[in-house]
């Protein structure tokens, strides 16, 4: 069953969310929903995508705790990052993943994960890794 669904151009991935392991974090996040804004290859953690811009009125995330966080997140993982040493993002795991920044390892709160089309997710980071930066909503399903 399908939670939410991320459009990045003419790719569609459905994922479920995890209320009972992070529950914090998946209600701050539905809060951002919908979402509107771009999709930008990580430039640190390997094979990932990210979102850094929220919108304007975004909730301050620094409060959340943390909770299920991963820094080595698998294929089709979602995470929230607060922002505690960096900027808050949505991250999305596309393979072999290993979330840091210029700082050292950070630990995203996993909030959802993709539940099909994972074989897509390689696609979809080496096309953002040589194209640039897509659009992408992110909605309930």
């Amino acid at each position: 069953m399908s939670d939410v669904v991320l459009e990045i151009e003419d790719r569609r991935f459905e994922a479920a969310l995890l209320p009972e392991e992070a529950p914090a974090s998946v209600e701050r996040f539905r809060e951002l929903l919908p979402l509107e804004t771009t999709v930008k290859h990580v430039r640190w953690s390997g094979y990932a995508v990210f979102v850094e811009e929220f919108g304007e009125g975004s909730p301050d995330l620094t409060d959340l705790p943390r909770e299920n966080h991963r820094v080595y997140p698998s294929r089709g993982d979602v995470l929230l990052y607060p922002g505690y040493e960096n900027v808050p993002e949505i991250l999305l795991a596309c393979g072999s993943t290993a979330f840091r920044s210029p700082a050292g390892e950070l630990a995203g709160n996993h909030i959802a994960i993709v539940e099909d089309a994972r074989s897509e997710l390689a696609a979809l980071e080496v096309d953002v890794l040589e194209n640039g930066s897509k659009p992408i909503t992110i909605r309930e399903a």
